[in-house]
């Protein structure tokens, strides 16, 4: 063990919030632990200039004595190696935007103006669900442009109903923000949080009326940045749209947290990309809980589903 590591505060984030995490994110945390120790000794700025260690992604930082009896008066606090979020990406539908009526029933509604209809909500659902997660071979993404195609087949497969006329009602319904509704909370929080000086993403996959729907949410000026899978030709858990949403806000994947709904889309979909993620619904549950956690330096990584 190189000379002055004993004088470190404690590596294991054990010792910090009292819960289990992964060994990315224990890394992480020991890169940010020696970044800022390794600061404190000799002004280095970045890692990249230290020698690499072999394996666990963590560097062997050489300290000379003199650094030893610094260190002793110079003890950062442990919140100096958590992560600082530069950044706050946000999903759309079923995270920032909720359906004003269940899905199930307006399908209901419309379809049995055209055709003879006897499933419940319940059944419709169920075979929404089917639908919407086999694989879609019309295309290598389901939302291109207005995305029409996939929505028709979504909403055929789960009525039964393949009424043409049928269709375009309900695309046409879901393409107004009175389909809609803000999930409470969210735009006083995000609102906060922007004036704090954290950046804001919109990330989601979604077609071309997502646009249209926030501007008549009065959503359209909250975010710094709105990255749409059909306008970029990548989809959640493409880290692609993670990395692009980064690009545009001028951050580093790490130095962003990413909130939605979906384990696979939002969850893991980030953490390709290098961001850090919080599972909605469970990690967080409201937009008051994101600021908190933001407002507080809570920035542990989710914990859910490793």
């Amino acid at each position: 063990m190189p000379l002055g590591f004993k004088s470190l505060p404690p590596v294991c984030p054990h010792t910090m919030s009292g819960a289990v995490v992964t060994r990315r994110v224990h890394d992480a945390l020991c890169r940010h632990q020696l970044l800022a120790y390794a600061r404190m000794m000799s002004g280095v700025a970045s890692l990249d200039t230290l020698p690499s260690s072999s394996g666990l992604g963590r560097p062997h930082v050489r300290i000379p004595y003199e650094g030893v009896r610094v260190a002793a008066r110079q003890q950062p606090s442990a919140n100096a190696f958590l992560p600082s979020f530069k950044a706050l990406l946000v999903d759309a539908a079923g995270t920032l935007l909720l359906p004003s009526e269940p899905s199930a029933g307006v399908y209901l509604r419309y379809a049995r103006k055209y055709c003879d209809i006897q499933l419940t909500e319940a059944e419709v659902l169920d075979r929404f669900r089917q639908a919407y997660n086999a694989p879609y071979q019309r295309s290598f993404i389901r939302y291109v442009g207005d995305a029409r195609p996939f929505w028709s087949d979504i909403v055929a497969a789960s009525t039964g109903c393949h009424d043409p006329d049928f269709l375009e009602e309900v695309y046409a319904y879901f393409a107004h923000g009175d389909a809609w509704r803000v999930a409470d909370g969210a735009l006083e929080s995000l609102t906060r949080i922007r004036a704090s000086g954290t950046k804001l993403g919109l990330v989601s996959n979604f077609d071309t009326r997502l646009r249209p729907i926030l501007r008549e949410l009065g959503l359209d000026n909250v975010f710094d940045a709105v990255l749409i899978s059909a306008e970029i030709g990548a989809e959640k858990p493409n880290p692609c749209i993670f990395e692009a949403a980064c690009e545009e806000l001028g951050v580093q994947p790490a130095e962003a947290v990413h909130v939605g709904d979906d384990r696979r889309n939002d969850l893991f979909g980030a953490r390709r990309a290098g961001c850090y993620a919080w599972l909605w619904g469970q990690d967080v549950s409201s937009f008051a809980d994101v600021e908190q956690r933001l407002s507080t330096g809570n920035f542990m990584d989710s914990l859910t589903g490793v």
